[in-house]
């Protein structure tokens, strides 16, 4: 059994009458977790609320009580790779994490992910991650390490004052020689749920694409993302004709399989640019890592 070192929290909404069951609400809202699971944690008086007091399936939903309990899985996955440390001061801490590691806690994933992993290592327990990057991408992370300046850096992802410049190796595009792509698109929530898709609509996400070198197989792609949609990169390369290397999502889904540890995701989040809120100095952070752009012919 691996059980998260701190505790997440859910608030009950205020919802129209008749209110459900704790198991219920549970249930519904954490549907991956499974009602089974819900159940023996309330049982265990695993689960309690804002003045630590057990909660069980009796307890009556009561709206903006906020529930405590620790994630846990019976058995996680090893990830047997190391995050590098770019850099640290009083307010930020920066990394470049590898492939197949989670940012935070997700899934089978609980103890095996970044922030729980730098928490350990330096013992700043008020780590936040200021912004993510998805399990199979490698790349650059940014952490806060104070509550009282994280707004600030938060403001700034958020308003789209941070550059970051993410790379790919991908199958060949159909119009190489075009060599730029500018895409505006709209991209909702897909079917399945993990899956996102272009719908027709405003546009809610853009990317600039740039083909940096090429053989007569893949192409290696520099991406600069406007906009911070779930897996607007993986989509955005799909629409230019190609396919970034070892995606299990798309184009097309692919059934579910261990991790693959010899083909990761060929995307990185290669820099991340700013002018830091606190010094107002500019930082600018490259990634330590590489992709495997060893295609090239002689």
């Amino acid at each position: 059994m691996s059980i998260a070192p701190t505790p997440s929290y859910v608030t009950l909404p205020d919802i129209p009458l008749p209110y459900p069951s704790i198991l219920d609400f549970l249930d519904q809202r954490f549907p991956k977790v499974g009602r089974d699971v819900w159940q023996t944690r309330l049982t265990a008086g695993k689960v309690t609320d804002n003045a630590g007091r057990r909660v069980t399936e009796e307890t009556p939903y009561q709206p903006h009580v906020r529930l405590q309990y620790f994630r846990e899985v019976s058995a996680e996955p090893d990830i047997p790779f190391e995050a590098d440390t770019l850099f640290e001061n009083d307010h930020l801490l920066v990394t470049c994490k590898p492939h197949f590691l989670p940012v935070t806690p997700a899934g089978p994933y609980v103890n095996q992910c970044l922030l729980y992993r730098l928490k350990a290592a330096t013992g700043i327990d008020d780590l936040v991650p200021i912004h993510r990057i998805d399990r199979e991408t490698a790349g650059i992370v940014l952490f806060s390490k104070r509550k009282t300046t994280r707004g600030a850096y938060h403001d700034l992802f958020q308003g789209g004052h941070v550059r970051k410049v993410y790379e790919a190796v991908t199958t060949l595009p159909e119009n190489p020689e075009l060599g730029e792509w500018l895409l505006h698109t709209r991209i909702v929530r897909g079917d399945p749920w993990f899956r996102m898709q272009h719908v027709e609509g405003p546009t809610n996400a853009a990317t600039r694409i740039v083909l940096l070198d090429r053989n007569t197989q893949v192409a290696y792609l520099r991406l600069e993302p406007r906009t911070g949609k779930q897996h607007q990169l993986r989509l955005h390369v799909t629409r230019i004709g190609a396919q970034i290397l070892y995606d299990r999502y798309y184009p097309i889904l692919t059934p579910k399989r261990p991790d693959d540890f010899a083909r990761p995701l060929q995307l990185l989040a290669r820099s991340v640019t700013f002018v830091d809120p606190i010094t107002q100095q500019p930082l600018e952070f490259q990634s330590t890592r590489r992709l495997a752009w060893d295609f090239r012919e002689e």
